[in-house]
């Protein structure tokens, strides 16, 4: 037996691996938020979808062409971690099963993919105020800290 045999297995480790699939309205756009675990610094590519009818239509993506209809209507941004679509005016006619698909570079385990089910009545808004809070405790822990720093140098003299 060749016992270099089980090396390929272990290369092909997962590079990354969506952990969850949210949606969210913001105002009249739905953004829908797929977070993942990044093990690799390899390009990713991204094919946000819906399947609707029985059909699957691409919204936005990186693997395939996307549908007219959509394109001018959506955009979207990443960030580490984070791979977000932003769909603008979403109406009753938008709902359906979105899908997250996230593919490495160089990861022969195939794509990942989330689905999450989206209808205009039950969403949520999203969260504006999250960053507004992350930034205000930070510059709280500044000022608290100050006092502190001044201290410290009353202290050093």
């Amino acid at each position: 037996s060749n016992p270099l045999l089980p090396l390929p297995v272990l290369q092909a480790a997962h590079c990354q691996m969506i952990k969850d699939l949210s949606a969210c309205l913001l105002g009249q756009n739905l953004r829908v938020d797929c977070r993942y675990e990044n093990k690799t610094d390899n390009p990713l590519t991204y094919e946000f979808s819906i399947t609707k009818d029985n059909r699957k239509h691409v919204i936005h993506s990186t693997i395939s062409v996307s549908e007219n209809i959509y394109r001018s209507r959506a955009n979207v941004t990443m960030q580490r971690n984070l791979v977000c679509l932003h769909l603008q005016s979403f109406t009753t006619s938008d709902e359906g099963i979105y899908m997250c698909e996230l593919k490495a570079t160089n990861d022969y385990t195939g794509n990942q993919i989330r689905n999450i089910t989206v209808i205009k009545d039950k969403l949520e808004k999203c969260a504006g105020f999250s960053l507004l809070i992350q930034n205000t405790s930070w510059l709280l822990l500044l000022l608290l800290s100050l006092p502190l720093l001044q201290a410290v140098d009353f202290v050093s003299l």
